[in-house]
């Protein structure tokens, strides 16, 4: 067997399963759309085995962009947890053939219960397609499987249909960034859309603050006390004029003998870029990375210094 002919046809499959799909998105879809976001409940999504796991994924995707979803094991329904299932949800059932025993077993009962059903099955004549308010064609010509037996192209487009329905339903509840970061908050997006400059700027004793006239051996030390990378410059109002870091000591040290007892105004960088403590942390990084620094000093409206960003702050919050 040419191992790598087989995977490329394979994939042609699938992908050929999800190109047909485009030619079933119609007025189902967008009925289906329609009773998700009228439900005064939750999606319950329900399937078996394979396609059980996409339903599991598909549930989680719906949660957490904004529809409120469980998944519902089919099996499991008839032994107690269909008592999750209230009149106020919609319940989507994916399965391919729309007839196992589990499937017929549980309509009735949902139809008692009085909720809507979304299918997503590849047998538009299934007695689940008969239980449904609304069917979604998910079927495909063929498996990727060579006995025609395991699921592969039916569980990739019954996945995509998913996919399209929760992508819709996203931006019809004009679902935003931040939403996403709330539901998200202990991932890299939620740090990233929630954390803000003022959660790990340097404040205090670790933020050092030196007025212009000190010499910079006087600056070294304040550096030194608050293990910091950079003192930011004051003048007498308090107000930043600059900042001095491991770069301007290097580059003014090769040249000027008389370095440490000169006046820390005549060698600080002057009028740094600067941040204010409610930007996002993310933008602070995108500061420091594009203008090549490691520090970025943290001023209120008066352009007083109130903290100090270094990028190792960053890196402990998990940016970098």
């Amino acid at each position: 067997m040419d191992e790598i002919k087989r995977a490329r046809q394979v994939l042609d499959i699938e992908a050929c399963a999800i190109k047909e799909l485009k030619k079933k998105i119609n007025k189902d879809f967008k009925r289906a759309l329609e009773l998700i976001l009228k439900s005064k409940g939750r999606a319950v999504v329900s399937g078996m085995g394979k396609t059980g796991i996409i339903a599991q994924k598909f549930s989680a995707t719906l949660a957490s962009t904004g529809t409120p979803s469980l998944f519902l094991h089919l099996a499991e329904a008839s032994h107690g947890d269909l008592g999750k299932v209230t009149s106020d949800d919609v319940v989507i059932i994916l399965s391919n053939s729309g007839s196992t025993e589990e499937v017929k077993k549980l309509l009735p009962f949902l139809k008692k219960i009085g909720v809507k059903i979304i299918s997503l099955t590849g047998n538009k004549d299934s007695i689940l397609a008969k239980y449904s308010d609304v069917v979604l064609d998910v079927s495909v010509k063929k498996e990727a499987c060579p006995l025609g037996l395991a699921p592969t192209a039916s569980t990739t487009a019954t996945l995509a249909m998913s996919d399209a329905l929760a992508v819709c339903l996203l931006e019809l509840k004009g679902f935003k960034e931040k939403d996403f970061a709330m539901f998200h908050p202990g991932g890299a997006l939620g740090r990233r859309l929630l954390l803000k400059v003022e959660d790990i700027m340097r404040t205090g004793k670790a933020n050092p603050v030196v007025r212009e006239d000190k010499t910079v051996a006087q600056v070294l030390l304040k550096i030194t006390q608050s293990r910091a990378g950079a003192a930011i410059i004051v003048n007498k109002k308090g107000r930043l004029v600059g900042i001095f870091t491991d770069g301007d000591l290097r580059r003014h040290l090769e040249t000027d003998e008389q370095l440490p007892r000169r006046k820390v105004r005549e060698v600080m960088t002057k009028n740094p870029l600067v941040i204010k403590k409610d930007r996002l942390a993310a933008e602070a990084l995108h500061i420091l990375e594009e203008k090549k620094i490691d520090e970025v000093p943290v001023v209120d409206e008066r352009r007083r210094p109130v903290g100090l960003l270094d990028v190792q702050d960053l890196l402990r919050a998990g940016f970098v």
